[in-house]
């Protein structure tokens, strides 16, 4: 089957350089990673070496409608990147702007009922545990002054 090479290809609202293998290439739209992407291949039967360039516009239809119903494929649910939705309770994948959308929504949330997460991201401060002595700090360098090269020390009077 003779393919037509495209240099750039537009999935999932995201523009992907046509050189990339498919699971990378699929890997650079947000929400979607490396295990997710080599799943979607597995189930549409996509070589994940083959350059993404060379996709039909069927197969990028396809590869659109497994990343948005991930369900509909039996795509077992410990793929998806929002399980036990809050509000819902349902288990989803979300990818692009929703999924943004969505994690901004989570902080805000977090921030609202005041928890410890929420508090540390309100204070702009480091949320996971992280540690906070050395790294994390905003506004200017303060460090120790060097003296000057070149200028000739004083010496003290006795």
């Amino acid at each position: 089957m003779d393919r037509e090479f495209r240099r750039i290809i537009r999935i999932l609202e995201t523009d992907i350089d046509g050189e990339l293998p498919v699971i990378y290439g699929l890997s650079a739209v947000k929400g979607v990673g490396y295990n997710y992407a080599l799943a979607t291949c597995r189930v549409l039967g996509l070589d994940p070496a083959m350059k993404i360039g060379y996709l039909t516009d069927d197969e990028i239809k396809n590869i659109e409608s497994v990343v948005k119903e991930p369900r509909k494929y039996n795509i077992p649910s410990w793929y998806y990147n929002r399980r036990k939705d809050y509000a819902t309770g349902e288990d989803s994948h979300l990818v692009g702007s929703t999924l943004l959308f969505y994690v901004k929504e989570d902080i805000e949330h977090e921030k609202r009922i005041k928890s410890w997460r929420g508090i540390r991201h309100a204070l702009g401060l480091k949320v996971r545990g992280q540690r906070t002595r050395t790294t994390g700090r905003a506004g200017i360098t303060v460090g120790v002054k060097r003296k000057k090269a070149g200028q000739p020390q004083q010496q003290k009077k006795q």
